[in-house]
């Protein structure tokens, strides 16, 4: 049989045009349609890639899932499914942590899902001693990832508990983004987070602050003298937070960015310089 004309061969599914990625993304309901197709077009390596990263976005596949990485605090995160996307508002907590201890030799990263945060304190405080911690074995290895190229270490257990004991009283920054969503509120977060995200990384428990209370409690046998402990929360729940500082004999006050609307409770060993019970906006 001779060989197909190519008037008579199926023809090439044209590629995905700069404009058509914007209005599939549109058509699927996000909100950054234009920046979304630039960050698409720049990761797929041809157009049947570009399709396939399309077609996983529209379906309700995260953005940074897609393609693999957070931009976070000037670096790229590598997640993956299964695991916490590190937030903008959490570069809030980075920020102040350096402000307020910027000597820091010793970090720990607590509930540290991707490593995010100790990776952007490490990269920040150079030399830094970084240790983080998670109790999701997904969370563990991808972090693994993001803080070795800082000579972070990554440990897996409930907390404190997954530390070395030889870091008790040498903590300069203890930097914690647990999990602060009230169980109840869980089924009304959007479902990027709802469908792609571990439970064990946003419920928080009843009142949200089961986690929160954990570590306050424990955190001063680990802080070093003048060290400090920062915990992301929310502006309702933030008078209750700084409570429970104030309970497991911290003195504490409220961090908040009104730009990204951002909460952070900061707190040191009780007889330190920081005031207690204020609120610094930055």
């Amino acid at each position: 049989m001779p060989p197909a004309s190519p008037s008579s061969a199926s023809p090439s599914p044209s590629p995905l045009t700069h404009d058509a990625v914007v209005s599939a993304l549109r058509a699927a309901g996000c909100v950054f349609a234009e920046d979304e197709a630039r960050l698409l077009l720049s990761a797929a390596g041809g157009p049947g890639e570009l399709a396939a990263l399309v077609d996983r976005r529209v379906s309700g596949l995260p953005l940074e899932l897609v393609l693999g990485w957070a931009e976070f605090a000037g670096l790229r995160i590598t997640v993956a499914p299964g695991v916490f996307v590190p937030r903008r508002r959490t570069e809030f907590l980075v920020r102040q942590a350096l402000a307020h201890v910027p000597d820091a030799r010793v970090v720990v990263d607590l509930c540290c899902g991707s490593g995010a945060v100790g990776a952007a304190l490490a990269a920040a405080l150079d030399g830094a001693e970084l240790h983080a911690a998670d109790i999701d074995p997904a969370a563990v290895r991808c972090a693994r990832r993001n803080v070795a190229p800082f000579g972070g270490r990554v440990h897996q257990g409930d907390l404190f508990a997954a530390l070395p004991t030889g870091l008790r009283g040498r903590v300069g920054v203890l930097a914690a983004n647990v999990p602060y969503v009230p169980t109840g509120e869980v089924p009304l977060l959007p479902a990027e987070a709802r469908e792609h995200e571990p439970l064990v990384a946003l419920d928080g428990g009843p009142d949200g602050l089961d986690v929160l209370r954990r570590v306050a409690a424990e955190a001063p046998r680990w802080l070093a003298p003048g060290g400090r402990l920062l915990i992301e929360t929310s502006e309702r729940q933030a008078p209750v937070a700084l409570e429970a500082f104030a309970a497991s004999g911290l003195s504490a006050r409220l961090l908040v960015s009104d730009e990204l609307y951002a909460h952070v409770v900061i707190g040191q060993v009780a007889g330190g310089s920081a005031p207690a019970r204020g609120v610094t906006r930055g």
